[in-house]
Parts: structure tokens; sequence; C-alpha cells
């Protein structure tokens, strides 16, 4: 298995002036709804697994009961998701999120990683709704988050 992230998801990050469309925005909302009825446990066990089989060395990050973990990264993820058209509202939530992941160790190349197993886990969640149209919406958008994320940092 190629441990190795994938550079594109994060294109964007070195185009000051790119950022999410409306259709992208309506694309990752639109496939989040879809993913609704699979539960949370689920998903996030999935990105999980795919993250630590990828990177074993970041589980000695995350507690190992990992049921309250699972929680919160799908409570954040739908926050975002949902507010993805404001995200200028969620600048506070944004910063406090960008300090506790430093706190906790989190270094530039572990969004790469996360973006990684992110992709992976929505492309598996979706099937075959998973389009390049939808890849994109969601590189697009988690690479706003995380330039937003590292300059808060």
């Amino acid at each position: 298995m190629d441990s190795s992230p994938d550079a594109s998801i994060f294109v964007s990050l070195t185009e000051e002036d790119d950022m999410v469309t409306p259709q992208q925005i309506r694309l990752v909302k639109g496939s989040w709804r879809r993913l609704q009825g699979i539960q949370p446990e689920t998903i996030a066990g999935l990105f999980y697994a795919r993250l630590f089989a990828s990177h074993p060395a970041l589980r000695k990050m995350f507690p190992v009961d990992m049921e309250a973990q699972y929680r919160k990264l799908m409570d954040m993820l739908h926050t975002i998701v949902m507010r993805l058209d404001h995200l200028d509202q969620l600048t506070a939530e944004i910063a406090a999120m960008a300090a506790r992941h430093e706190g906790y160790g989190v270094k530039p190349v572990h969004y790469l990683y996360v973006g990684d197993a992110l992709l992976w886990t929505l492309e598996k969640g979706l099937g075959k709704d998973w389009t390049e149209e939808v890849a994109l919406a969601w590189q697009e958008s988690y690479a706003t988050l995380t330039a937003s994320m590292l300059e808060e940092a």
C-alpha cells in the first residue's frame, strides 16, 4: 500500500485566488447528505482505519477508545459541510481547532495524510456517486479549510 499522500489534494493551497465555487459547495453538501444513511461510526471507523494503516505513527496521537473521537470527527465534518458557503462565520471555531491540533502535535504534513484518508473514505462511502467532479469539490473544500487552519496555527 502506498502511504504517500496525493499532493493534488492541496493544489489550491498554492493558488491564492482559488476558491470553492457555489457548484462545488452544492456537490459537497449533496454528497454529504447521501452519506447520512450510513452509521457515523462506520464512516469514522473507515477514516481512522485508513489513516492509521497508512500512517501507523499517528495512532499514538489518539485515545485508545475511539468512540468519542468518532463522534467529534463526524460532528466537525457536519458543521463544516453545512456551513461551507459561510466559512467566514466559523473563523473562531477554525482558529480554536487549529490551536487544539497544534497542541496535539499535528504538523502541516499531517493535513495531507488526513486529506488522503478523508477522500478515500468518501470515495468508499459514495461508491458510484463518487465522480471526478465530486472528488474535485471535496479536494477544493478540504484544501480551503486546511489553508485556513494552517494560517491560524
